[in-house]
């Protein structure tokens, strides 16, 4: 029984604003999602915050790349998030930006604190830095082969394949993300926030607020001394400037989870409550939902940051696992890497929260979408099991029986109490965050529900004795009600429904103990539909990697030939050789004259990579620059960068050129994407 009403703030980690959600976002929002609807439905007082994470050298590079502000970049990217958490029901209290001044003077005064207790050093640092386009490079500004694994086109701060963090003066062959030039290395002097002198703090709060394997793998790093962090980066940076520091920037992971704080001050203000009554009250409490991939700057970096500061930590850090789809990680190539866009258009966003549900627990291991268990669950549970008591009893109800509840039966009233009776189990299936069990539970009872519906038989039963028949449709609707109630955190519109079903408003925890006889129920609408395959497989190709079209078929009728002679076809090549070529489809940025070259543009391609690549191609006497800007190329992907006199050369664009000397730009048909294969 609920003795204590609580307080308490939720935070989701926040989604980069250089890129779309996908399904494995999803993982950690829904899961939020749920356990705050749960906290709600139980009375308590709970404020859910999030924030789109908008600083940092991606968000630079891609608004450069487009032509636009990183401003423009982050308003777009908060417009489509939070259209695609709304579509998934995820219901934020508050849904910000870290480029806010709330963000700017939390980050300001903690930086102040962590400054006044001694905790902040300066070093100086070998530094990337290009010569041609004088400046240090932000680590993603740099381009190489990752030092561990030898893994070629890896960002100057960690590599995509092995996983390995590293400095970016480590990385191999690295160039300058801009000009493509080999960048020289130089001193820059740096902030460090020194986490030696919080060791013993730590090692106290680490295990107090994690889960055991989280905190056994953190206090690994204590094993030696803690290492500083360098919370620095130079210009050019978008993020907030270091006060006293001119062209000094806030390390993106400095503000990132003050934008919690920020947050909650803005939700604060729109609703006239106090920020410290929430963050700083002692009987509130704090909590974060983050994935594996995130925790030392949440329980290394974060809690010492916010000790110097003196605000309170996290009361806990709930720590999941990642998304694998099929057994395997997420690919664009399988069509697995799903766009939570992608998936609005072709399934119902209910089913995933609802398998989502079955699937997850508090452990940090890691879920998989099976897609062909995805829509037998779907099917078999959610709509044959669960659904079925709700559809065959108030659609039998309304037809037969004038829509009119009567009193359950013994039997039935004894099954309904039963489902009553597991309320307090299934709370605490959800406070410990195992939905999965909690939809166990809620799928056993549908199992009893609808053997009792099929022993009483009341299709038949409703011939010869009506009453007898209204009492067991009576019976199994109650029972469907208290299961709804359940599922309401992980099914909101659902459960919505439902209430209208019974003229009833929104649920809360304690509505399952009434009991509806004698009263009329509304006509069903539907709460679930199958899931087909086919919606499946439609997904699945949308998703994958897009190709370019088919070649058109050739005309009836051959065209007539070129009356000039043309050039001889060169030596003959293998097809292994000609394979070789990875030739994709780019949209071109940006394309300028070459100062001092008669034959050469400078262009900038999209090719679907974090950075444009840069061409020089001898097109310049076929071409006017401005008539090539958002036109649709082939390149040569795979082509060695070769250093020119004008810069560097990162590939190669396809032209054909007549026997005349006029040349022509490859193009693919309308439809292709940057990035796709040509073949």
């Amino acid at each position: 029984m609920l003795t204590k009403k609580r307080k308490m703030v939720v935070t989701s980690a926040l989604p980069y604003a250089n890129g779309d959600i996908h399904i494995g976002h999803l993982v950690e929002y829904v899961q939020t999602d749920f356990w705050v609807r749960f906290q709600k439905m139980r009375g308590h007082e709970c404020v859910y915050v999030c924030a789109d994470d908008t600083h940092g050298t991606p968000v630079m590079l891609r608004a450069r790349a487009e032509g636009i502000t990183p401003e423009e970049l982050i308003a777009r990217s908060y417009a489509l998030h939070t259209r695609d958490f709304s579509d998934f029901e995820v219901h934020f209290d508050n849904y910000y930006s870290t480029n806010s001044e709330e963000n700017r003077t939390f980050s300001n005064g903690i930086y102040k604190a962590m400054q006044k207790s001694g905790a902040v050093t300066t070093r100086n640092l070998p530094q990337l830095y290009c010569e041609h386009d004088a400046m240090f490079l932000p680590d993603r500004f740099v381009k190489g082969v990752c030092p561990k694994c030898g893994a070629e086109g890896q960002y100057g701060d960690s590599c995509d394949v092995c996983g390995q963090t590293y400095a970016a003066e480590e990385l191999k062959d690295a160039r300058c993300a801009i000009c493509g030039q080999p960048p020289v290395t130089r001193d820059s002097e740096h902030l460090f926030f020194e986490l030696e002198p919080f060791r013993n703090y730590l090692k106290t709060w680490i295990p107090a607020h994690t889960a055991p394997d989280v905190a056994n793998k953190l206090l690994e790093w204590f094993n030696e001394p803690l290492r500083g962090w360098c919370i620095s980066r130079d210009a050019p940076y978008f993020g907030f400037e270091i006060p006293g520091h001119p062209n000094k920037f806030f390390y993106v992971w400095v503000d990132a989870p003050i934008g919690y704080m920020a947050s909650l001050k803005k939700w604060c203000m729109d609703h006239s409550e106090s920020f410290d009554t929430w963050w700083q009250n002692p009987e509130a409490e704090l909590y974060h939902f983050i994935g594996k991939d995130i925790v030392r700057f949440h329980c290394l970096f974060w809690p010492a940051m916010l000790h110097t500061a003196d605000y309170k930590t996290p009361s806990q850090v709930f720590v999941h696992g990642f998304l694998t789809v099929n057994g395997e990680k997420m690919s664009k190539s399988k069509g697995t890497f799903i766009k939570a866009r992608t998936y609005l258009d072709y399934l119902n966003p209910q089913d995933l929260r609802f398998y989502y549900a079955c699937k997850l627990n508090g452990s940090t291991d890691d879920m998989d979408l099976n897609l062909g268990d995805f829509v037998n669950r779907v099917n078999s549970d959610l709509v044959g099991k669960i659904t079925n008591l709700a559809s065959r009893g108030a659609q039998m109800l309304q037809k037969s029986l004038g829509g009119m509840t009567g009193t359950m039966d013994p039997e039935g009233r004894a099954l309904c109490a039963k489902a009553q009776d597991w309320a307090q189990s299934i709370a605490a299936h959800y406070e410990a965050r195992d939905f999965s069990k909690v939809m166990v539970e809620v799928r056993d009872l549908a199992d009893q529900a609808n053997q009792y519906f099929d022993s009483k038989a009341p299709w038949a039963l409703v011939k010869s004795d009506p009453e007898a028949a209204r009492s067991v449709m009576t019976s199994v609707l109650n029972i469907f009600r208290v299961l709804a109630i359940y599922m309401q955190p992980v099914l909101p519109s659902y459960a919505a429904k439902v209430a209208r079903l019974f003229n009833e408003t929104t649920y809360v925890w304690s509505d399952v103990k009434k009991i509806i006889e004698n009263a009329p129920v509304k006509p069903y609408e539907y709460l679930a539909t199958r899931v087909e395959q086919a919606s499946v497989d439609k997904l699945i190709e949308a998703s994958r990697a897009v190709e370019p079209p088919a070649a058109k078929p050739a005309p009836a009728k051959a065209p007539e030939p070129v009356k000039t002679a043309v050039e001889p076809v060169k030596e003959m090549i293998d097809y292994d050789t000609f394979a070789k070529a990875d030739m994709r489809v780019a949209t071109v940025l940006s394309a300028e004259l070459v100062e001092g070259a008669d034959k050469l543009l400078k262009i900038q391609l999209d090719i679907g990579e974090a950075r444009p690549r840069q061409v020089f191609a001898g097109i310049r006497k076929a071409y006017d620059p401005a008539t090539l800007v958002g036109r649709q190329v082939v390149m040569v992907a795979n082509l060695a960068p070769r250093k020119m006199r004008f810069g560097m050369s990162e590939g190669m664009i396809l032209a054909a050129g007549n026997p005349d000397g006029a040349l022509f730009v490859v193009s693919p048909d309308a439809g292709a994407v940057p990035g796709a294969t040509v073949k």
